[in-house]
């Protein structure tokens, strides 16, 4: 990606690790050695690649209760039988694939979701694609969910995506304000770094 260019190898390993030709290889999901359909249907095999600081889909995935459900039931062949094709399964809670691959189709980005970093994408709700995309999530949500619930959730989101854009730019206001202080440096390097591995401000 154009904005990843300038960042330093350390925070774009992760992206070039999948962001290469794995994505057209069958094995990055079947697993080349067993290229077992059952084995593509867990959800662990989404997490290969979609988890980390800069997406943390397994991670949203897997404290949701979607998520809890698919953990406790996974190994029981009864709650979820992963022989069978995903049109055909009766899980008793959503994988990954059972949603973005519905219908047992390949290109996951058909159903993708509605949401893109800090809530860019919502710029125009009312464009016919943003309609699209929403009526599409709904069918899938109405698997188990009724379609009323399912808009709702929805709403939420976008409402959670509104809260999370303006804190989004309050923080880097307040960065920027330390920083036309003087008080932005970055902490001296004998000092304890953040989470990720940088060293925060002063």
């Amino acid at each position: 990606c154009a904005w990843s260019i300038e960042r330093p190898p350390g925070d774009t390993a992760g992206c070039t690790f999948c962001h290469t030709s794995s994505e057209e290889r069958c094995s990055t999901c079947h697993q080349r050695h067993q290229f077992d359909p059952a084995v593509a249907r867990h959800s662990e095999q989404c997490k290969a690649c979609h988890w980390g600081k800069d997406h943390r889909d397994w991670e949203a995935y897997d404290i949701s209760i979607h998520g809890v459900v698919y953990q406790v039931n996974k190994w029981n062949p009864t709650e979820f039988d992963f022989s069978k094709k995903l049109s055909d399964a009766d899980y008793v809670g959503p994988t990954c694939q059972y949603c973005h691959m519905r219908g047992s189709h390949h290109n996951v980005q058909r159903l993708s979701t509605v949401y893109t970093s800090m809530g860019m994408s919502n710029a125009d709700r009312g464009a016919p694609l943003w309609k699209e995309k929403r009526d599409t999530w709904v069918s899938v949500c109405d698997d188990c969910h009724s379609p009323r619930f399912a808009r709702e959730n929805l709403q939420a989101m976008d409402e959670a995506c509104k809260d999370a854009g303006l804190k989004y730019t309050e923080t880097f206001k307040v960065a920027e304000n330390l920083m036309l202080d003087g008080m932005g440096e970055p902490m001296p390097k004998d000092l304890a770094p953040d989470w990720s591995g940088q060293h925060i401000w002063s």
